[in-house]
């Protein structure tokens, strides 16, 4: 629903973010019924896990620590300050980043908790990940697939604005599960970016890297780091048994989102 909400919604806009309002003019009411969309099939494909499933009701509630309490207030920080720089229309890589790193240092000094938990648990794994995505990228630009694919983008919008509209929303969105949806977004900007398209076009693009990423594991960085928390918890969520909700989950939302663009 937000710039910020989302690392790929960055890199498909890049230097064009549009300003908050009109980003919220574009893109509130397809979040709001691609969350309401998606709560709902959640809860009718699970009704009966839920039904047949123990479920605690009488759970201890542990105390929030100093530091938790502090952690707390330096994240709702951060989104007053993302969401005023976003309507102040300043690029959010660098506040986002400073932010993150001034609560992370104001929180360990005034708790005085030593830093090497902190960077013990940061999942380091994940950085060459990314990196190695985004060359991916540069090199499919270096090959001329970015031209290739602007020329068929902009084939299609000249035959049917609405039928390239609803092409590029799905294609992209299939395309986050097999390159991860920060390069296929990335690589999305690159076209969206080469010439001026239709704005349900560049909205359909953006609404497939977010919502594509749904489907499976390896759509988005977002659901890989959720499932470096749950391994840190000895839970396990396998490829297979994400895909079977995901595609139950991901195609309807997203569908419905294009709809309403």
């Amino acid at each position: 629903m937000l710039p910020i909400s989302n690392p790929a919604n960055l890199v498909v806009y890049g230097a064009r973010m549009p300003h908050l309002f009109d980003w919220l003019r574009q893109f509130a009411l397809p979040s709001i019924v691609s969350i309401v969309v998606t709560c709902i099939v959640l809860r009718l494909a699970l009704r009966i896990a839920l039904k047949e499933e123990h479920l605690e009701r009488d759970v201890p509630r542990p105390v929030l620590s100093y530091g938790g309490k502090l952690t707390a207030l330096g994240i709702a920080a951060i989104g007053v300050v993302l969401v005023t720089a976003s309507a102040l229309d300043v690029r959010l890589g660098l506040p986002t980043f400073l932010c993150g790193v001034i609560t992370s240092v104001a929180v360990l000094a005034l708790a005085r908790q030593s830093p090497w938990p902190l960077v013990k648990d940061i999942a380091w794994g994940v950085l060459p990940l990314v990196a190695g995505l985004f060359v991916m990228v540069e090199a499919l630009v270096k090959t001329g697939a970015i031209a290739q694919l602007n020329a068929l983008l902009h084939q299609a919008v000249a035959q049917s604005t609405t039928k390239a509209m609803w092409a590029v929303g799905i294609a992209t969105a299939i395309a986050d599960n097999v390159a991860n949806n920060l390069p296929v977004g990335l690589l999305a900007g690159s076209v969206a970016a080469s010439d001026h398209l239709p704005q349900q076009v560049t909205a359909a693009i953006l609404i497939g890297v977010d919502l594509g990423p749904n489907l499976s594991v390896t759509g988005s960085l977002a659901t890989i780091l959720w499932l470096v928390a749950l391994r840190r918890e000895d839970l396990h969520v396998s490829a297979w048994h994400f895909l079977k909700l995901g595609w139950i989950v991901m195609l309807p939302a997203l569908l419905l989102a294009l709809a309403v663009v």
